[in-house]
């Protein structure tokens, strides 16, 4: 039986891919294949995945995910393509489709998207486009895998760069905001492990609230203007918050990520 899907590297985004797939239902597990060089990972996944091929080279499919380090992307893209596969997405950050086109020729789709960690739990956001060419069937076939991990989001290649800047990178700046409130809660005098445990529950409350009332309260500048009284202890906190130039250093940040995503690309 051919494969309909190999997922090419078993690390954490291909694993995070193929078990949203498979309690998705998204592929019938005896068509969907996971290909890793390493005996231990291999191992690993088996366990993991006991419903499914692991293999440590490609088999004949239908369509590939290359979940792969950058520098061997146009390779591994080649292998598959001479697999068999009419589809390809990557998910390796700065290379680009037409660095995949050079490679495989004009066969197969080929597609691109920059997820982001939060996919290891479901909840991650994905940015997709496809190079010239690329059908809307081939961009919904793309979305029904991605969507299994988080959001989709189809954008042009032009702003993938973008793309990596804000979402991609930016679980480490939220991570370092959750960083710097706990050290904050230990600096007021709560004991470390209450302080974050306090502050990843304000996180996860605090998103939870965005996504559920931030349409209709004006996005999270409105949420943000409601639990700000004038006069008020938050009002007080967030002017000390833009006298450091939070804001700032957030905007500077995406910008900085973003321009190392183009050299990357450029390389």
């Amino acid at each position: 039986m051919t494969i309909e899907l190999a997922v090419i590297g078993g690390g954490n985004m291909g694993a995070a891919l193929i078990g949203g797939l498979l309690d998705g239902g998204v592929v019938d597990a005896t068509t969907l294949a996971v290909v890793e060089p390493m005996p231990a990972r291999r191992t690993e996944l088996v366990e993991l995945f006991p419903s499914i091929v692991v293999a440590d080279t490609i088999p004949p499919c239908s369509a590939a995910v290359l979940a792969v380090k950058p520098p061997t992307i146009p390779e591994v893209a080649a292998a598959a393509a001479a697999a068999g596969a009419q589809r390809l997405l990557s998910v390796a950050a700065g290379v680009t489709t037409a660095t995949i086109r050079d490679a495989v020729g004009d066969g197969p789709a080929v597609l691109r998207t920059m997820p982001n960690t939060p996919a290891l739990v479901r909840q991650g956001v994905s940015a997709l486009c496809g190079a010239p060419g690329t059908t809307d069937d081939d961009l919904a076939w793309a979305e029904s895998i991605l969507g299994a991990v988080g959001l989709v989001v189809r954008v042009a290649e032009s702003q993938i760069d973008a793309v990596t800047g804000l979402t991609g990178s930016g679980p480490a700046y939220v991570f370092l905001v959750a960083e710097a409130l706990a050290d904050a809660g230990v600096t007021a005098g709560l004991a470390r492990a209450t302080a974050e445990q306090m502050v990843t529950q304000l996180l996860v409350g605090s998103a939870a609230l965005l996504a559920a009332e931030g349409v209709a309260n004006g996005g999270a500048a409105g949420l943000r203007a409601k639990v700000t009284s004038p006069g008020g202890t938050t009002a007080a906190g967030l002017r000390a918050l833009e006298q450091g130039a939070v804001r700032a250093a957030f905007i500077e940040a995406v910008a900085a990520a973003t321009e190392r995503s183009r050299e990357l690309g450029a390389g």
